[in-house]
């Protein structure tokens, strides 16, 4: 993994200090992110926020987990409602809000979405360096207390999903998957921290596995999201597809959500 962790004042130090050592990454002070560092990528630690960060002359913005600003606080005041796609695929319906398990977690972009419904959230990610973003990005939503209400309804967990599935307890009524799909069209604008996450993780080759384990689980249903154009995973057949203009849900429903 061609990775650090870097951190530019003193007052970010014993943090990256600390960071670095759960994460067994190397430990660069104050670097020059507009130089081509021998590292690809630095997890920065600045101003007590931290960011996932290219390096170079060319090199795009930092990744960071954001819930209080930006593309998620926009969806969460202006998304839709129960009426986003993500929703009618999890069952969010008038009387029905079900307990979910985000297995693929990422930045908890979708997870948020789904709380702020009003869903029982427990998000997985596998990924030690998200894991450490995705972290971040909810201790700052906390800190602020702007969110408490949704908040309440998320929490994280760091691991492998097909060896942590089969130890779920109490099973969550939906599983939502989200594998990391390898784009091959050369014209679509992959966004940044697509980029940057399959340099970072690769892409997921275990998709088959994850879904086997998922469905394996019994839980009410089984929500896939994939690029609209992309082959369903290796498996059963999906009970039904909802699908918008970039990407659709593969759903397998096992059996009938629970009423609130």
């Amino acid at each position: 993994m061609n990775l650090a962790v870097a951190w530019f004042e003193e007052l970010d130090r014993a943090r990256a200090e600390q960071l670095a050592g759960r994460l067994e990454l190397p430990l660069v002070a104050q670097p020059d992110l507009d130089r081509d560092e021998p590292w690809g990528q630095l997890l920065c630690v600045e101003q007590g926020r931290l960011s996932l960060c290219a390096t170079g002359r060319k090199r795009p913005g930092p990744i960071r987990a954001d819930f209080l600003s930006g593309a998620v606080a926009h969806r969460r005041q202006f998304g839709g409602g129960t009426g986003q796609l993500i929703a009618k695929a999890c069952g969010i319906r008038k009387g029905v809000r079900p307990s979910i398990l985000d297995a693929t977690a990422g930045l908890g972009r979708d997870a948020f979405v789904l709380a702020t419904l009003g869903c029982r959230v427990q998000m997985m990610e596998r990924s030690p360096v998200v894991h450490a973003l995705l972290e971040d990005g909810l201790d700052e939503a906390r800190a602020s207390g702007e969110l408490d209400d949704i908040l309440v309804r998320m929490s994280l967990l760091q691991g492998d999903a097909v060896q942590l599935l089969p130890t779920l307890e109490p099973v969550p009524d939906v599983i939502y998957l989200d594998p990391m799909y390898p784009h091959t069209d050369k014209k679509a604008q992959v966004k940044k921290e697509m980029l940057a996450f399959r340099s970072l993780v690769g892409q997921d080759t275990d998709d088959a596995l994850l879904l086997q384990a998922a469905l394996a689980a019994q839980p009410c249903r089984v929500v896939v999201k994939r690029p609209r154009k992309a082959p369903v995973i290796e498996g059963p057949t999906p009970s039904h597809v909802v699908s918008g203009k970039s990407s659709r849900y593969d759903l397998y429903t096992l059996r009938a959500l629970p009423e609130a």
